[in-house]
Order: C-alpha cells, then sequence, then structure tokens
C-alpha cells in the first residue's frame, strides 16, 4: 500500500492556477484615460487635410492648404484684424452664454421645486424648444434692430433652454429620501436648496452647460453674418464675397479651437466637481 502511495504520479498533485476573474472584468471598460485625448481627432483631420493637399487630390481651389492657411492666420495677426476679431466675438458669446446661464437656472430652480412654477414656465420653455432660434430672428430683428442688444439675447435664448431643461431634469431626479430627510431634519427652505438641490442637480446642471457652449458659438455664427460689421463672422462674409477661402478657413478655425477650449474647460470644471461619482467614464 505504501508502494501504491509513493509511486502515484506527481502530475495529480499539482496544483492548477486558477485565473483571477476579477482581472479580466476590468477589461469590459473603456480602458485608461488617453491624454489630450480631445485633440486627437481634430490633429487626425488636419493630418489628412494637410496630405491631401500635399499631394493635390484637393484642389486649392476647393479648400485652400494648410500652409496658406497658416500664412493668412500670420498676416491677420501681424495687422490686428483677427485679435480684434476675436476679441468681439468673444465678448459677444460670454456675454450671451453668463445671460442666458442666469436665467436657464433661475427657470429650472422655479419650475423644479413649485408645481405652480412647473405649471407656468415649462409649457412655455418647451414651446421655445420646437421652435429653432433661427426662426425668431425675424421678430428679434423688428424688436431690437441690428445692434448688439439683438444678438446677445439670440445667443442667450439659445442658451437658456438646455441649461433649463438638463438642470431641470436633474432637480427632478433627486432622491425622495434625501427631501424626506431634510424634511425630518427640519431644514430651512434656503439650507434645502444648498445642501440638496444645489448638489443634486450639479451633474444635470453641467451637462446642459457642455450642451449650451456649444449652442452659444452655433448661435454667435449666426447672428454675425447678419448686418455685422466686427467679429470673426463678420470676417468670414466679406472673405466670402471675395472668393478668399483661405481666410474663411481661419474664421473657422477659430470658431473650432473656441468649441474644443471651451468644451474642455466644461470637462474639467464636471471632472474636478464630480470627482465622487464612480462612473464608466472616470474609470
Amino acid at each position: 500500500m505504501t508502494a501504491s502511495v509513493i509511486s502515484r504520479p506527481t502530475a495529480e498533485l499539482t496544483p492548477v492556477t486558477v485565473p483571477d476573474r476579477r482581472v479580466l472584468r476590468r477589461r469590459l471598460g473603456p480602458g485608461r484615460r488617453i491624454p489630450f485625448a480631445l485633440w486627437l481627432g481634430p490633429l487626425l483631420l488636419v493630418a489628412l487635410w494637410f496630405l491631401a493637399s500635399w499631394t493635390g487630390v484637393l484642389d486649392p481651389r476647393t479648400l485652400s492648404e494648410p500652409w496658406v492657411v497658416v500664412s493668412t492666420a500670420g498676416d491677420l495677426i501681424e495687422s490686428g484684424r483677427l485679435q480684434e476679431a476675436l476679441r468681439v466675438s468673444a465678448v459677444r458669446a460670454f456675454a450671451g452664454l453668463g445671460l442666458g446661464i442666469a436665467v436657464g437656472l433661475v427657470l429650472a430652480l422655479v419650475s423644479g421645486l413649485s408645481r405652480v412654477g412647473e405649471a407656468l414656465i415649462d409649457g412655455p420653455v418647451q414651446v421655445k424648444r420646437a421652435i429653432p432660434s433661427l426662426a425668431l430672428m425675424p421678430l428679434l430683428i423688428l424688436w431690437l434692430g441690428i445692434g448688439e442688444e439683438m444678438k446677445i439675447i439670440t445667443i442667450a435664448i439659445g442658451v437658456a433652454i438646455p441649461i433649463y431643461i438638463h438642470t431641470h431634469n436633474g432637480l427632478r431626479g433627486i432622491d425622495g429620501r434625501y427631501v424626506e430627510l431634510a424634511e425630518t431634519a427640519d431644514l430651512s427652505r434656503s439650507r434645502f436648496v444648498r445642501h440638496v438641490v444645489l448638489p443634486g442637480a450639479t451633474p444635470g446642471f453641467l451637462l446642459g452647460l457642455r450642451f449650451a457652449v456649444t449652442t452659444s458659438l452655433l448661435s454667435l455664427v449666426v447672428v454675425e453674418q447678419i448686418n455685422a460689421t466686427s467679429g470673426i463672422g463678420h470676417l468670414i462674409t466679406l472673405a466670402s464675397s471675395y472668393g478668399q477661402t483661405e481666410i474663411i478657413v481661419v474664421g473657422l478655425v477659430v470658431y473650432a479651437l473656441l468649441g474644443l477650449i471651451a468644451d474642455g474647460t466644461v470637462r474639467l470644471i464636471e471632472r474636478k466637481a464630480l470627482s465622487w461619482r464612480r462612473t464608466l467614464g472616470s474609470r
């Protein structure tokens, strides 16, 4: 009997390593965050544009070469035209964005915290949501003229809608148990808003802010091409009259850079403000 135990194959006594399934599960996520991922796509498009222009596939009459655009941008900077146009456009965009954020946030708080407010506010906002901002341009021009007020208010109207929609949804999505806890703790209205409502609505507000930033730039492009005498849009309109595609591309690149920088800033704020959330995108 002792001999049979000794002669047993040693392979049966070799421990089998079982793979840790928890490690395998981690691969289901999107993976580690890529540095400067927001800029990789645009840089790839620029590289393709450069390659198509250099090989002659892209006709210069259709789209100017990148090096011509860079040279034109240098000339505009040297003359000061680009800086002045950028300053005017930035003032319009930020003024409209700030006004729209304030109006949308106030409307969302009133509508989200009061049934009466919701009955009075939500319906008209949903009606405006269904009407494109471009459809309101003739009325705004008749009421306000073609000055800066019309341009800023047009941008603000476009900004207020996504701020309202997403902040209102964030408010109505707050867990009812937090409200019951606040009532049990006998919190005042102001402390309830500060400690429960605002933190609960922050994710929705930041999501609306990303849409609002994009909307402000879209509205800016439209209003600056309607009887404007300054700004990036005016620069583009003037260049299109003379067939200067290189100046048009410079203006479009400026708009694109403004959009990327603004969206990246909002994403950074969102990442810092909501660092406590464990989501798929934060892994």
